[in-house]
């Protein structure tokens, strides 16, 4: 082949070649640079939530004396580390320990109970406003969620007549029903929104397939808004385990039926009980909500809702 020739199929190959898509100037600086700033946001973000938890975890297994010689020390030494404080938490008081495992397993009680409460409510009446129609329902969705700005201190001390009255103060089961109607506004507001985007088309299937409307209820959409239902179940969980107000005002006179953030907040208010017991406490007050949470964290992203209408 010939130079001529050659310049020639090169020119040809030039032009028939598929254009290169150009890129702005400056884009690749843009992206290392946001690359870098999501990096540095995830770490700042990271110690943020975490350091405050490592710190009262690394306190609540040093012995006492060790904190007392060296405060600032993060990382206790491999050969102090002690789980005495664990012990002494979760021990019953006839054994000289704080009572916590029964702190832990009413709160459990409360909690669960004030769950399966909020969302046998709830799951109906989110439904009902997302897909019935009557007069007026705008305006209800939003007063559910007006009941909830108001103060809790607001309703408590007529809440504490009334129980009193009922004899309810001072059970477990008094403090269910208060946390559930606590929760049930924003349980209602949270499913309503979800429930709205599940396509109507595939309750209308069902309905034609001779199910009822509680039916479709049911078998379609209450497995289809599964996200939203454990993300609901979730808040209202850490609502009823972490509350203090009520717990407080109902149970201060029954040790016995004390739930863990009122143990803890004995805990911390008494100057007989060391620092790294009240660690331990704090530890043994967290750990459930965020095991809890890493088991149900599947569920709470997965979009169940993805290509329901194929097929």
């Amino acid at each position: 082949m010939t130079t001529t020739a050659s310049i020639v199929a090169a020119e040809e190959n030039i032009l028939h070649s598929p254009k290169r898509r150009r890129r702005a100037p400056g884009s690749g600086r843009q992206r290392a640079l946001l690359g870098t700033l999501r990096w540095v946001t995830i770490s700042l973000f990271l110690i943020a939530v975490l350091l405050p938890f490592a710190y009262m975890a690394m306190l609540s297994v040093r012995p006492i004396e060790s904190l007392l010689r060296n405060p600032d020390q993060f990382l206790p030494a491999w050969n102090e580390l002690t789980f005495d404080t664990y012990r002494t938490v979760l021990a019953p008081v006839s054994e000289g320990g704080q009572g916590f495992l029964t702190f832990l397993g009413n709160s459990a009680i409360v909690a669960i109970s004030s769950v399966i409460l909020a969302l046998l409510i709830a799951i109906p009446g989110s439904y009902a406003i997302a897909r019935l129609p009557f007069f007026g329902r705008r305006q209800v969705s939003a007063l559910f969620l007006a009941t909830y700005l108001f103060p809790a201190i607001v309703i408590a001390i007529p809440l504490f007549v009334i129980f009193t009255r009922l004899g309810l103060r001072g059970s477990l089961l008094g403090l269910v029903l208060v946390y559930t109607a606590q929760t049930v506004p924003v349980a209602i507001y949270m499913m309503r929104n979800y429930f709205e985007t599940v396509p109507e088309s595939i309750e209308e299937a069902g309905l034609m397939d001779g199910l009822s409307r509680i039916g479709v209820l049911r078998r379609i959409t209450i497995r289809l808004a599964t996200p939203s239902i454990m993300a609901t179940g979730l808040f209202v969980f850490m609502i009823a385990w972490n509350e203090f107000l009520f717990a407080l005002l109902f149970l201060v006179d029954r040790r016995p039926l004390w739930t863990v953030s009122l143990g803890l907040a004995q805990l911390s208010g008494s100057i007989e009980v060391p620092t790294t017991v009240l660690m331990a406490g704090s530890v043994v007050l967290t750990l459930p909500i965020i095991i809890l949470f890493f088991l149900t964290e599947r569920l709470l992203t997965g979009g169940l809702t993805a290509g329901a209408e194929k097929g």
